[in-house]
């Protein structure tokens, strides 16, 4: 009786979304037939008409137009924060997707277009009016700049393919956070980058534009993005954005694996029900983020790791192990009945919303159950720590700011475990040089052997990047 329900329920769950799918005639239809024969990839009509494929993220220091960027090429605000629009800063990772095409006939640049995820395969060109071709489908992370959401930032940088370095053509370069991101990217083995200068219109003096391509091209020797094209736009003026979309359209697919177990980073989780809603018409719990690896279906039984983490009264940690069902895939607007890595996607859960109410599902990992990554409260890992600082200008009477200094036993650091932030107290270190370090978690975290960490140090009341390692175990 029971697993008659449970085929019921799962039949319904799939019926509904095949239903969904039919209801955006000017996408490209999904079957399982298509995702089960194994002859897919991120370029495949199928899938890009409906998912972006590569996350790019937007870098650089605080007001070098990151968020105007973006809504430029995707025409969406990624401010959705009262306080955010308010004081006009990025406080949270945004996120937004886009398609890029290119006409036949068009010369370039301006044969390149973007529009947003929804848009049909089959668009005209405003200008000649010749059928385009869809090139990418991709989702841009839109990180914040200000020195104290540095944590936040390190959070994106776990899920970038590429990365777009804003630098504003009005002010020198480098500006503090813009080397500390350009650290992080390379840190997160981001080795495809392209160099936004920004803010182009308000530049007053003939030459200014200029000399700072040299500093540019002089701060960027010996990084990723010593090769790196560099592009003077106005995001705010949409000039050469066409520009950027091309050397977007030109980026490398990053290879994808589809047959092993699915993994899915959670960057972010929320309810979607109203205050008040009727019981019978709740809907489940939403996870966003983006799928590392092997595929997700509309139906499938998952696991949530490490699950609901609640302290008792002596401190003690208790972990409740969550399985649940997919019952949505999203891109944005369009629907899933399956999604491949790469991209923004949210996945829609029978789950209480209560547990991913306020991202309290972030930094967790989704898949099948039993083929998650192990649960770790210690970890050992080898460092590879600054001697200075990023991004800090020591300041008048304490010329020593700058310097990271050595680590001390019960010293507390910030870890950043792919998409999660977690406390770490130092009470081990191995090695003259701190090659060695154990850390004892303040929540359990689940990662794999060999996952590459950044190490942060509050340094006057702000998190900053001191250095980055690997895993060696827990």
């Amino acid at each position: 009786m029971v697993e008659q329900f449970i085929l019921n329920d799962l039949k319904d769950i799939i019926d509904r979304g095949k239903e969904i799918l039919e209801k955006q005639p000017n996408l490209s239809l999904q079957k399982f037939s298509t995702i089960d024969s194994g002859e897919v990839n991120p370029l495949t009509k199928e899938i890009m008409s409906r998912q972006a494929t590569m996350n790019i993220g937007t870098i650089g220091h605080v007001a070098h137009g990151k968020t105007t960027l973006v809504r430029a090429i995707s025409g969406i605000q990624t401010i959705r924060y009262r306080i955010e629009k308010e004081r006009n800063i990025t406080y949270n990772l945004g996120y937004a997707n886009a398609k890029l095409y290119k006409c036949p006939k068009c010369a370039p640049p301006e044969c390149y277009k973007a529009y947003g995820s929804e848009k049909e395969d089959l668009t005209k060109c405003e200008v000649c009016g010749s059928l385009m071709t869809l090139l990418r489908h991709v989702s841009f992370v839109d990180c914040p700049g200000h020195d104290i959401l540095m944590a936040t930032m390190l959070n994106g940088a776990a899920v970038m393919d590429a990365a777009l370095l804003l630098v504003a053509a009005n002010v020198p370069c480098p500006q503090p956070q813009t080397s500390e991101h350009l650290a992080a990217v390379e840190n997160m083995d981001v080795k495809n980058i392209i160099i936004v200068q920004n803010k182009i219109d308000i530049v007053i003096k003939d030459n200014t534009a200029k000399d700072q391509y040299k500093q540019i091209k002089k701060f960027v020797q010996g990084t990723y993005a010593s090769t790196s094209p560099i592009i003077p736009i106005s995001a705010q003026l949409k000039y050469n954005i066409d520009v950027v979309i091309q050397y977007i359209c030109q980026l490398p697919v990053p290879k994808r694996d589809i047959t092993s177990p699915p993994r899915f980073i959670v960057v972010r989780s929320f309810d979607v029900n109203h205050p008040g809603e009727e019981s019978q018409n709740l809907k489940g719990g939403i996870a966003g983020g983006t799928l590392v690896r092997g595929v997700l279906k509309v139906g499938e039984v998952v696991e949530i790791r490490p699950g609901s983490i609640v302290k008792d009264a002596n401190g003690d940690i208790k972990i409740t192990k969550i399985f649940t069902r997919i019952v949505s895939l999203q891109a944005e607007k369009n629907n899933l009945i399956y999604a491949i890595p790469g991209g923004l996607i949210g996945v829609g859960l029978k789950i209480d919303p209560h547990l991913t109410r306020g991202n309290r599902l972030v930094g967790r990992i989704l898949g099948h159950p039993g083929k998650l990554p192990d649960i770790f409260s210690k970890v050992d890992v080898r460092c590879h720590l600054l001697r200075r600082l990023l991004g800090v200008r020591p300041k008048e009477g304490n010329r020593n700011l700058e310097h990271v200094g050595e680590l001390r036993r019960q010293e507390v650091l910030l870890l950043n475990v792919g998409s999660t932030s977690v406390g770490g107290k130092v009470i081990k270190i191995n090695g003259d040089n701190q090659e060695e370090i154990t850390f004892e978690l303040m929540n359990p975290v689940c990662a794999e052997i060999g996952e590459k960490i950044a190490i942060s140090k509050k340094i006057e009341k702000s998190w900053r990047l001191i250095g980055w390692g690997e895993v060696l175990r827990g």
